[in-house]
This record gives C-alpha cells, sequence and structure tokens, in this order.
C-alpha cells in the first residue's frame, strides 16, 4: 500500500497468508482469516469472508501445482479479500449459480461473483515469476448473501 494511503486511513490494515500447494491449506487459511477479522472487530463479515476465502483458496491450491497465497485487507470501508496463485492463467468465468444446481463442480466463483460486492482477477509478474491474483471485495455494513451478480471485469 502506497505510504499516502496509509497515512490518509489509519485504520486500514493487510495480511498476507502464504500457504502450500496442499488442500489442508484451506482450512488454515479460513481460520487464520476468522482471526483476523474478528481482532479487528469486523464480525459481521467472517461467515461470509470465509466462505469467499474459501472458494478462491480452493481454487488457487486445487487448479495450480505451486504455492498460494491468502491476502486480506480492509481500507476505506471495503474489504478486499484475495488469492494469489502462480498460474498465469485467468481463471474460468462464472457461470449463474441456478446454471449450476447439477453441477458437482465449478460453483465456485458462482457463488464469489453472487455473494462479493464485485470482484476480480489481475495477471501478475514479479521478480520473474508469474501467477495471477483472483480478488472479491465486501463493502462495509453490506454483508448480505444475496446480492445481485456484479459483472465480469474486462480482462
Amino acid at each position: 500500500m502506497p505510504a499516502s494511503e496509509k497515512e490518509t486511513d489509519p485504520e486500514s490494515w493487510e495480511y498476507s497468508l502464504y500457504i502450500p500447494n496442499d488442500l489442508r491449506a484451506v482450512t488454515v487459511s479460513r481460520r487464520t482469516l476468522r482471526l483476523i477479522l474478528t481482532t479487528h472487530g469486523l464480525t459481521d463479515h467472517v461467515d461470509l469472508a470465509e466462505l469467499l476465502a474459501s472458494e478462491l483458496v480452493s481454487n488457487a491450491v486445487r487448479h495450480t501445482k505451486g504455492p498460494a497465497a491468502l491476502r486480506v485487507r480492509w481500507s476505506a470501508g471495503v474489504l478486499r479479500i484475495g488469492a494469489w496463485d502462480a498460474d498465469p492463467r485467468p481463471p474460468e468465468p462464472p457461470q449463474e449459480l441456478r446454471q449450476l444446481t447439477e453441477s458437482e463442480d465449478g460453483r465456485g466463483m458462482g457463488m464469489v461473483r453472487a455473494c462479493a460486492d464485485v470482484w476480480g482477477w489481475q495477471p501478475l509478474s514479479r521478480f520473474g515469476n508469474r501467477g495471477k491474483f483472483v480478488w472479491c471485495e465486501l463493502a462495509a455494513g453490506d454483508v448480505s448473501s444475496s446480492r445481485p451478480a456484479a459483472p465480469l471485469p474486462a480482462a
């Protein structure tokens, strides 16, 4: 976060949890997120944030071969939850949940799309490593799980 942004919002914070490519990391990420949000007094966000983080981290671990990370940021009344992985390919565009009622797989990003205020992804390249960051946001006081689906951002 740029220094100027931190100076204007003293309540901003950010955490990163680096995780191995192991499905048990989903549980570790979810429990860590619960602790972070509870510690910062954001208990109204915990259940929905856990669901969203579980889907993002699960995708990062299940569909890639390298390490991953959970990132959680609070700034200007917005909670951003994201998962980094080492695969630079974009995530599959989410379908609407009503189209996935019979499907065993593929519902995760549809749930993220349906429950988050907004979501997106961006390619990342740092120190010769490539990957992507898939994220979603929840605004303060807006933790309803029955939000309208946000449009897919342009890549």
